[in-house]
């Protein structure tokens, strides 16, 4: 991994041997099981948290003989001090899944047992399901006379992005990550999109998609070729995922849109519609690029929730 910036939040305290031993495991997560970037800097956050910790619970910065040693006692007393520190179950999982998978390779290399690692269950995660957009507020968003910037070729940017997320199921980083030289055929019928773990799925394209980035080609002042960035930001660099959603948080004011109107939500919208006109969850899971089938089902949830509402407005006796 790229070297962390030298300030005290990302200082590890840690002895050597065990930075040099974190660090090779970091390393084989990028180069060997190709994890994304978003998980690689959880899973370095999570062990460095962890490692501030057992600084405090040791009475000195740990070494891999005490990682090596861990009791379940450990470990309870670290999810305990991060649930005082406002931490919640989703975020306490995480944490104990890098820390478990830490350990993991540990163990592998011969040197740690993970057992406590692995006996020590997870917090109960709260039940939660996506909340896409209505499809009339998806097509909302998605208009370029919708966007709120003044520079034309930004509010065709924006509009191009987000028709993306809800036209093709796209993820924000999958989109600010396509190449200048994708979607130049107004022809092509879908596109290969590389998403979680490296994996390339093939994503059908709407026409109304091939218009929106046309459209944002056709304004943007900057050359957008192969091998460099299709959208940009402002002074022409890369465009930020923060920027997208600082833009869509606008929109939620100016069209009086639910807090849960994010970018992310229309890709739930996407799924949510497909399955909703009777898409299956077998081709949902292919388009969302999801590893497991687990993952889309929650969807049929959200539909089961719609059918309920639509059923408790119009039944006379509901």
């Amino acid at each position: 991994m790229a070297a962390q910036p030298q300030n005290a939040e990302f200082l590890v305290s840690a002895r050597p041997d065990l930075i040099a031993a974190r660090e090779e495991w970091l390393r084989s997560l990028k180069n060997t099981r190709r994890l994304a970037a978003n998980t690689l800097e959880a899973y370095e956050r999570d062990t460095r948290q962890f490692f501030q910790f057992l600084t405090g619970h040791l009475a000195e910065p740990p070494s891999l003989k005490d990682v090596a040693t861990l009791r379940i006692a450990d470990l309870r007393s670290y999810l305990a001090r991060r649930r005082n520190d406002g931490a919640g179950a989703r975020t306490l999982g995480r944490g104990l899944a890098g820390i478990r998978s830490f350990l993991r390779h540990l163990e592998k290399q011969g040197m740690a047992n993970a057992a406590a690692s692995i006996a020590m269950r997870a917090p109960k995660q709260p039940k939660s399901l996506p909340k896409p957009l209505t499809a009339i507020d998806a097509r909302r968003v998605v208009e370029k006379g919708e966007q709120l910037n003044e520079e034309p070729w930004i509010a065709a940017r924006n509009a191009a992005v987000l028709t993306l997320l809800y036209g093709c199921g796209l993820r924000i980083s999958e989109a600010l990550n396509l190449d200048g030289a994708a979607l130049r055929d107004a022809s092509a019928r879908s596109i290969p999109i590389t998403g979680k773990g490296g994996k390339t799925r093939m994503v059908p394209l709407l026409p109304i998609v091939h218009r929106a980035v046309e459209e944002y080609r056709t304004l943007c002042p900057y050359e957008l070729d192969a091998g460099k960035p299709l959208f940009r930001g402002a002074r022409g660099g890369e465009l930020h995922p923060a920027i997208i959603q600082r833009d869509m948080q606008k929109m939620r004011g100016a069209l009086g849109l639910p807090e849960t109107a994010t970018p992310h939500a229309l890709r739930h919208s996407f799924a949510t519609h497909l399955l909703g006109r009777g898409g299956d969850l077998r081709t949902i899971q292919e388009l969302l690029g999801h590893a497991s089938l687990s993952t889309t089902q929650v969807y049929t949830g959200v539909d089961t929730d719609r059918l309920m509402e639509i059923y408790d407005k119009a039944h006379p006796r509901a």
